[in-house]
């Protein structure tokens, strides 16, 4: 999986999502980035590296793993992999959305 299949996932994703409320970035380090916002209805997808209620710290490899469901988020979380910035609660929110 690419970095633009997981941005085609994502997209597809918040097409059909309820409102999030909060604005989320992804950080790939040098993978990329994806900045979501979720004030809007739908959400709107770009690359923007703009301030986050939300932010989550990960290679691309991993979000890869987390995205296709071999890897589970928590615990990436609890190892250390994945790092979160910001509202565990928006956190929680975009994780179940992206795991469905």
């Amino acid at each position: 999986m690419t970095f633009e299949n997981i941005e085609n996932e994502i997209r597809k994703k918040l097409s059909y999502a309820p409102e999030i409320g909060a604005k989320i970035k992804l950080d790939f380090g040098d993978g990329g980035l994806l900045f979501i916002d979720g004030t809007q209805n739908p959400a709107v997808l770009s690359h923007d590296d703009a301030d986050a209620d939300t932010t989550f710290v990960c290679s691309l490899d991993l979000f890869k793993a987390i995205i296709d469901g071999t890897q589970d988020p928590t615990m990436a979380f609890m190892t250390g992999k994945l790092k979160i910035q910001g509202s565990m609660g928006y956190a929680m929110k975009i994780s179940a959305l992206l795991g469905d």
